[in-house]
């Protein structure tokens, strides 16, 4: 992991954090014209290190390839993992953030990979790469920067927060708010609160298809359920290397998503796009829907739809590699037409 410090960064709220430290991954080599570069944005809870949470893709022969790519991976804006967020210190007060880490949006999170690409001399990019909230921060910096990008690859993911996406946002948040010790001023507050958001978002992840094809019990009338231990197991899983803060807050930025929003209207914005667009949907995606896909699609000038076949869900885009690489290795590593 590469870390890179910055001197104060504005908000889009008008309120400067006083420093900013991006922590981010990179793979493979710059080239020497510097048009090779592939850069990946995360989702909601991962990290930088995409070999780490996306199996299978940074690899030989995959969409992912660093013996072609210079891949670019940066830590969101408020994360857990290096950039600045809840837990790092404040340099006013010499203090931790925790609840008083200013609000923020993905195009904040967009602004902070602006600052990276900038550090790093990138000024073209071959190809952008988001799913799910990774996909809010693609299609932001497409439409903020048009003729940065090359390609775009947009799976499982939206132009917009719908009310659906931002009500299971707000159950997490009454989860994590029903924990008393939410607001405490250390980095264990709100723990319990956040597994049981965690718990409540992986039904959304999952749906019923992926819980009944994994879940099932092995004995009649178990004592304690698989399904049971799954989500507390999930849960406390999730507190082992996140806190409380930086959930709620990402949360917050998710439902600030609209690429309309103070401009010209979505349907407006998603016509500058001139990056040669793919979007990718799951059959069983009840996050962000086939047909929810389809109609991003149709919005988006020459793009073109492809649908993964998954019992897994929203999180099928983390399973299903295979279908995936199919998809996207000949995208990536096409020429121009």
């Amino acid at each position: 992991m590469h870390c890179y410090r910055h001197g104060a960064f504005r908000l889009e709220s008008g309120v400067e954090l006083p420093e900013l430290q991006i922590a981010y991954h990179t793979y493979g080599t710059l080239n020497a014209a510097r048009n090779n570069v592939v850069w990946v944005c995360h989702a909601l809870t991962a990290n930088s290190d995409v070999a780490d949470w996306w199996p299978h893709t940074v690899e030989e022969g995959r969409f992912l390839d660093p013996a072609d790519h210079f891949i670019v991976c940066a830590n969101i804006l408020g994360s857990h993992y290096g950039t600045t967020g809840p837990l790092s210190i404040n340099p006013t007060t010499g203090e931790p953030w925790y609840g008083d880490f200013p609000a923020f949006t993905i195009r904040d999170m967009v602004e902070a990979h602006r600052t990276l690409a900038a550090a790093l001399g990138i000024e073209q990019i071959d190809t952008l790469v988001g799913s799910s909230v990774g996909g809010f921060q693609a299609v932001e910096w497409a439409v903020m920067e048009p003729t940065r990008f090359d390609k775009l690859i947009l799976i499982a993911t939206a132009a917009k927060a719908s009310p659906w996406t931002i009500a299971i946002d707000e159950t997490q948040r009454m989860a994590i708010e029903a924990d008393q010790t939410f607001g405490e001023r250390h980095s264990d507050a709100g723990m319990r609160g956040m597994a049981a958001a965690r718990a409540l978002g992986l039904l959304t992840y999952r749906g019923s298809l992926g819980y009944n094809l994994t879940q099932q019990d092995h004995e009649e009338a178990p004592t304690v359920h698989r399904a049971s231990t799954y989500q507390q197991y999930q849960g406390e899983k999730l507190c082992r290397r996140y806190n409380a803060y930086s959930y709620y807050a990402i949360l917050n930025a998710f439902d600030t998503h609209d690429v309309g929003r103070g401009r010209a209207g979505l349907e407006a914005e998603l016509a500058k796009i001139t990056a040669r667009t793919v979007l990718v949907g799951i059959t069983s995606d009840i996050i962000f829907t086939p047909a929810e896909m389809r109609t991003l699609q149709s919005q988006i000038p020459g793009s073109r739809y492809y649908e993964i076949d998954s019992p897994f869900g929203h999180d099928g885009f983390l399973v299903e590699h295979e279908q995936l690489n199919q998809i996207l290795y000949p995208f990536i590593h096409a020429h121009h037409e």
